[in-house]
């Protein structure tokens, strides 16, 4: 999709109902969606972190920033996720935290991003995180510069295979919490997206198939 008409419609998205649960559901793996019908904002002692849903134009269409975390000793090593990252107590807001976070693993200047919305909240039980993410828009091209030790690269995925159905599947994955289980997952090139982002980016999907039809 051509950006600049992207740039228009995408502004829709401000006022409208977020699909939420129905949404999460689709791509949740099966233990996670006893939590999910739960309060799952009711976690009094959960750590909080936001992220980024940045759209940007790439050779004038629009594309999506996902990055690929490296590998370490954690729940998260080596997934795909979106740029983003803890609140840290000098963050006036959850949506400045999703600015520094975007700057500080993959170079965006907040100048240069527009933050439309917040989306619904998703909690990721094996690190005890309430994630908030938002959504936001650049008008120029960009330059991406990669926190190294954080950051291993970044998918940068156009607009349409978002929005294709054919990159849902189901994948063999083992987990922080179990050994080998199947779960919903996106296939975008060679790059399995599950979990938190998974269910982030499903309403993110379901939310622009609204506004674009």
């Amino acid at each position: 999709m051509n950006h600049s008409d992207f740039i228009i419609v995408i502004d829709k998205l401000a006022d409208l109902e977020l699909s939420a649960m129905d949404s999460h559901r689709k791509m949740a793996p099966l233990e996670r969606i006893k939590l999910l019908e739960e309060a799952q904002l009711n976690k009094p002692n959960a750590k909080n972190a936001a992220v980024m849903m940045l759209f940007y134009p790439k050779n004038g269409t629009t594309h999506l920033a996902l990055i690929k975390r490296n590998s370490y000793p954690g729940v998260h090593s080596s997934q795909i996720a979106f740029p983003g990252g803890k609140v840290e107590k000098y963050d006036a807001n959850l949506e400045q935290t999703a600015l520094r976070e975007t700057h500080e693993e993959i170079g965006v200047d907040p100048d240069f991003i527009k933050v439309l919305r917040s989306f619904t909240t998703v909690y990721i039980p094996p690190s005890n995180y309430l994630v908030h993410p938002f959504l936001g828009v650049s008008k120029v091209e960009i330059s991406f510069t990669l926190q190294e030790d954080e950051v291993a690269g970044i998918i940068e995925t156009p607009l349409q295979l978002i929005l294709d159905d054919a990159i849902i599947t189901t994948q063999s994955i083992e987990t922080s919490y179990a050994k080998r289980m199947d779960i919903p997952a996106f296939q975008i090139y060679e790059h399995t997206v599950w979990g938190a982002t998974a269910m982030i980016l499903s309403e993110l999907k379901d939310m622009l198939k609204l506004v674009l039809k």
